[in-house]
């Protein structure tokens, strides 16, 4: 069993990417979960933790991690995820405890704690994950892998050429990727791939309480996502929790990822050294290819799972 920490600010994907790894006990055990300043502000994604957590039932701790990036202001995507960070859904409104920890100190603690080494799955800026490597260097030691949503190499979305989460915060990016650390880039090349068709979005409707939510979120999210061009719905940060439950499903090659910093038009952009003779360690490895299909059914048998223990 690999145990994790997610890092998340939830985002409608970050919410499906919560469900799917806690349908997953065997493969996945939770110890954790904080948010950063993203989507959304800190306070609004830290509600959506809460009502996502609460919903399900589950007993994972929660933690309010960083407000915003480590140099510039928080920039927000209502325009992609809505004015609460996660528009769609109506939840009930009750309090899910969050700890009183800052949300760096909390992922400290908790690699600390854990008997074995621990993979951080990063849904948002980078903030919080570079934070924890510049001031608690024994947690480093401890940390397995980070599988992160962020990035592309072949284009952006947030502008042409960076995307949206390490756009937000490309200095902490930066740290992230180039601490030595083996990482796993979900980044546009490969979520764009991890589509869910309309009518399979439909397929979920009134199925049971896990799936009519992921209904009513994906219902939104796909409605939001025509003003950019899709017809389907990319699932970005599910990628990075799907990767840890069936790699075989996708394709990656490894490089040395820097992110630029400047202040310019390439402010944000992930690049690669994929050379055979790259100087520097290939520490990452960028995901290429998903089966969409396969994708998709991890999901909805992950809804499914979700759905049998809510009934109970």
């Amino acid at each position: 069993m690999r145990q994790i920490l997610i890092d998340c600010d939830p985002g409608h994907d970050d919410a499906l990417a919560i469900m799917t790894a806690l349908a997953h006990p065997k493969e996945l055990e939770l110890l954790g979960v904080t948010t950063i300043g993203g989507n959304q502000t800190l306070q609004k994604v830290t509600r959506n933790a809460q009502n996502i957590l609460q919903f399900l039932n589950a007993t994972v701790p929660l933690a309010a991690g960083q407000a915003g990036p480590l140099v510039k202001p928080l920039r927000t995507a209502p325009e992609a995820h809505g004015d609460s960070g996660m528009d769609g859904p109506y939840f009930s409104g009750e309090t899910y405890p969050v700890s009183s920890q800052s949300g760096v100190a909390f992922l400290a603690q908790k690699i600390a704690a854990a008997p074995d080494q621990v993979t951080l799955v990063a849904l948002g800026p980078l903030t919080n994950i570079a934070l924890l490597i510049k001031n608690y260097p024994a947690a480093v030691e401890k940390i397995a892998a980070i599988s992160l949503m962020g990035g592309g190499i072949h284009h952006g979305n947030q502008t042409p050429l960076a995307e949206f989460n390490i756009f937000v915060d490309p200095e902490a990016a930066e740290i992230v990727f180039q601490s030595g650390l083996p990482i796993i880039m979900a980044g546009l090349d490969v979520t764009e791939q991890a589509a869910i068709t309309v009518e399979e979005i439909q397929t979920l409707n009134g199925r049971g309480p896990a799936s009519q939510l992921a209904y009513e979120l994906l219902s939104f999210y796909n409605q939001s996502g025509r003003q950019f061009g899709f017809i389907d719905s990319p699932i970005h940060d599910l990628c990075a929790v799907a990767y840890l439950l069936a790699p075989e499903i996708f394709t990656g090659v490894t490089a040395d990822i820097h992110v630029i910093t400047d202040e310019t038009a390439a402010r944000g952009l992930t690049y690669g050294d994929f050379r055979l003779t790259a100087p520097e360690p290939k520490n990452t490895v960028v995901l290429q290819t998903v089966q969409r299909e396969k994708f998709v059914r991890l999901l909805k048998t992950a809804l499914t799972r979700l759905d049998e223990q809510l009934a109970k």
